[in-house]
């Protein structure tokens, strides 16, 4: 949707929290967006203060954990499951919330699969492994 303009990923998703925190009508990606960080209080100091949202850097190196990449990745979590791609993750997530009664902790849970899958695609140069992907959330079932 926004290409590799991390700026303007940003700013959408800055500009969705104010509207939402200002109770102004959301468009549909807004709603998603504001519905993604309302889940995250931790990160709302940050979403609040464009200026510094849009220029900070994360560093793993550095322990940081990049609250716009843990957004999208629950964004991108829904929008597996609401699609139901790859085939069976729609499935797969419905009983794992069964399982736990958490669908905040399910997410979080399979975001584990979901960024170890991109993770090992980017290092390899090669598409994602949906195969793999699935295996790693059926395992979340298993224990």
């Amino acid at each position: 949707m926004f290409g590799n303009d991390r700026t303007a990923m940003r700013r959408f998703f800055t500009e969705a929290w104010r509207k939402r925190v200002a109770r102004e009508p959301l468009e549909p990606l807004e709603r998603l967006v504001s519905e993604a960080i309302g889940q995250h209080p931790e990160y709302h100091p940050l979403i609040e203060a464009p200026e510094l949202a849009l220029e900070q850097e994360f560093l793993p190196e550095s322990g940081q954990t990049n609250p716009f990449l843990h957004l999208g990745m629950h964004i991108g979590l829904q929008e597996q499951v609401t699609t139901d791609r790859p085939a069976g993750i729609a499935a797969l997530y419905r009983r794992l919330v069964i399982q736990s009664d958490d669908v905040h902790k399910t997410e979080h849970r399979m975001m584990e699969c979901l960024g170890r899958m991109l993770w090992d695609a980017q290092r390899t140069g090669q598409m994602p492994d949906e195969t793999g992907y699935l295996e790693c959330v059926r395992s979340l079932l298993r224990g």
